[in-house]
């Protein structure tokens, strides 16, 4: 089943992207999409809210966000008038590795950055994914090199999913235009070099010629995922 479900978005692939969102309205399929309010996923959310509103939008609240990023979720939220379901870490994992770690305990090793991650982003992400057949996302080619080998496309074994991402071919120009022209809210710290934002204590802003996540866990030499995307 999995098989015929993913052919059959694969097959919507060439669409334009407006007409992308609006076709999964014809699948018999249940979509939810994933926001942390970047600027790919504040186009989505616009490109949605229009056009297909029966697909369902979360946030993971890590419980470390930037202020602007609240800024920008409750600024949304009024615009669209749409919930946004919001998940947050199960207290009882958080509590012990910060009781026994530490709140910096990711700076100190990979292990123990993924350590946070999965539980403040990975648990919930399976929360909040949970009895969906599809997992909208805002990952894009232009955002690092690893995702740049992504297909539109594709099932995610880790969590039983399709994952489609309508925007993988836009560059960051053609966002600003749509973004320009429909008024969509956008963090204020795009405008300050922060590229990718995520956990404050874990984001920067990005040097010129850096590419767009460099400045998230810049102290590591890794691939720049947290496990979301993997």
């Amino acid at each position: 089943m999995e098989k015929e479900n993913l052919k059959k978005i694969q097959k919507l692939t060439d669409l334009p992207t407006v007409e992308l969102i609006k076709a999964l309205s014809t699948l018999d399929l249940k979509s939810v999409f994933s926001t942390s309010f970047g600027k790919e996923d504040q186009v989505l959310t616009d490109l949605i809210a229009n056009n297909n509103p029966a697909i369902d939008l979360f946030t993971l609240d890590t419980g470390r966000l930037f202020s602007e990023t609240y800024d920008v979720f409750n600024r949304t939220i009024k615009k669209y008038k749409r919930s946004i379901q919001t998940f947050y870490p199960q207290a009882a994992p958080l509590q012990k590795m910060v009781t026994e770690d530490g709140p910096y305990s990711f700076y100190e090793s990979i292990e123990n950055r993924k350590q946070c991650c999965a539980i403040r982003k990975i648990e919930p992400l399976k929360r909040a994914i949970k009895g969906y057949d599809v997992w909208i996302t805002g990952l894009r080619k232009e955002q690092s090199n690893n995702r740049g080998q992504l297909e539109m496309v594709e099932w995610d074994e880790s969590n039983n999913i399709i994952k489609i991402h309508p925007l993988l071919n836009w560059t960051e120009k053609e966002m600003d235009a749509v973004i320009d022209a429909n008024n969509i809210p956008v963090n204020i710290l795009h405008k300050k070099g922060f590229k990718s934002i995520g956990c404050q204590p874990c984001t920067r802003a990005i040097e010129e010629g850096e590419e767009e996540r460099a400045g998230r866990w810049w102290w590591e030499q890794s691939k720049k995922e947290c496990g979301l995307h993997t």
